[in-house]
């Protein structure tokens, strides 16, 4: 498209920290100065999985660094080569389909907009997928728990936007019978066999300004980088991020769900009876909100630890505008059981679904307990509508490996010895 094109190749894609070496599957050391801390040098790392295309994540501890992911750390989930602009002056959107007037969307034009700032969590279907794939093999990016950030996304609110090409607010289906709004990147991917990456999620979420899907073009209060989609992408939060298209080209207003291979043969959630054998894609509708998800950050899968006070901290999340009621914290392997505390602004006390809170966003949770001998620590939360998180990974299980949101469960190794 004039002013974005999608390169044939990874020689374009965009700088990263001078320092990152990319080894799949490996710890990689860099030095950063940190926009949230920027008094302080921290030594950061991307645990990196594959450069081409690049899918990467940072380690654990780094999630609960601050409240706010800093976007050299948010994780970066592509299928190709990094789009690139080459005149921001030329680069458009297109909205057509089922729609009263047709419009082409400069970015001028939708900086004129009403602007919003939506602090949103975004979670990868696959987060938590190589402990799943302990159980039985799975397919896909090898996660662990970091595929997850939450940011300030800045910009325009889609159902002002679909309000130009003549769709009120509150609309589920517009007279020419549309009902669904698809998002078309110039992402190319050879899941689409070389076509646009693409997904779509229902006209009344779209059009409904409190479910704050945007087309955004800021990220933490600055544009977006190539990595996140600039110059324009979809935000929809409490969905997983398979929906939020990055590089924006066309929105499509259809009367069905997108058919696109991530939405129709791609995240999904099968039982762990079906395997390739067997599996129907038909018989699954595309998954959209991401069910409650608890993660320990301050210890890793193994932690050897000296006898005495410990701090256990993290992350606990919901979908759909859930908020989260409770946090569960055990150091006895599940025997017994204390809360932990919760909180998302510094100074401001998290309640569920209050006002004061950030509805889209991550909760942080902390607490310290005693352990004096080895033993499984683990977490646990409890959405606002008293969803629970499922005890054993095995029971939810699945092909693809997504939506692994089972108790978190580290290994501590209690030792006297100098640390």
């Amino acid at each position: 498209m004039p002013g974005l094109t999608a390169p044939s190749d990874y020689s374009q894609d965009p700088p990263r920290h001078p320092s990152l070496l990319i080894n799949a599957k490996a710890f990689i050391p860099f030095s950063l100065r940190s926009p949230i801390f920027p008094n302080a040098k921290y030594q950061l790392f991307l645990l990196c999985f594959s450069q081409e295309p690049f899918n990467a994540e940072p380690p654990r501890s780094a999630l609960v660094a601050s409240y706010v992911t800093p976007s050299d750390f948010f994780y970066k989930r592509n299928h190709g080569p990094i789009p690139i602009v080459e005149d921001i002056n030329r680069y458009s959107v297109f909205v057509s389909g089922l729609v009263e007037r047709p419009k082409q969307l400069f970015m001028k034009d939708i900086w004129m907009l009403p602007k919003y700032n939506v602090t949103a969590t975004l979670q990868c279907a696959g987060n938590r997928r190589t402990a799943m794939s302990k159980t039985r093999a799975v397919k896909g990016v090898g996660w662990d728990v970091s595929a997850i950030g939450n940011a300030v996304w800045g910009g325009a609110k889609l159902s002002d936007v679909l309000e130009l090409v003549g769709i009120p607010k509150l609309t589920s289906v517009t007279q020419f019978g549309g009902r669904h709004v698809e998002f078309v990147s110039v992402d190319k991917c050879k899941e689409e066999n070389g076509g646009p990456y693409k997904a779509s999620i229902p006209l009344s979420q779209a059009t409904n300004p409190e479910a704050d899907v945007l087309l955004a073009y800021e990220m933490n209060g600055e544009p977006l980088n190539r990595d996140h989609g600039y110059p324009l992408r979809v935000v929809v939060p409490g969905v997983i991020g398979a929906r939020s298209v990055k590089w924006l080209e066309d929105i499509n207003i259809i009367a069905e769900e997108c058919q696109g291979f991530f939405m129709q043969r791609d995240y999904k959630m099968f039982p762990p009876s079906v395997n390739w054998d067997n599996i129907n894609w038909s018989t699954r509708r595309p998954q959209m909100d991401f069910p409650v998800q608890c993660v320990i950050c301050s210890l890793e899968d193994v932690s050897t630890i000296k006898p005495g006070k410990v701090k256990i901290s993290g992350y606990a999340a919901s979908g759909g505008g859930r908020g989260i009621e409770r946090v569960d914290v055990s150091v006895d392997g599940g025997k017994t059981w204390m809360e932990a505390s919760r909180f998302q602004k510094s100074g401001v006390p998290y309640i569920a679904d209050d006002a004061s809170s950030d509805k889209w966003a991550w909760v942080l949770f902390e607490v310290a307990a005693d352990v004096l001998h080895s033993t499984e620590v683990i977490a646990k939360a409890v959405d606002s509508a008293a969803n629970v998180q499922p005890e054993k990974v095995e029971d939810i299980w699945n092909l693809r490996g997504i939506l692994n949101t089972s108790w978190h469960r580290v290994k501590v190794q209690a030792s006297h010895s100098n640390l």
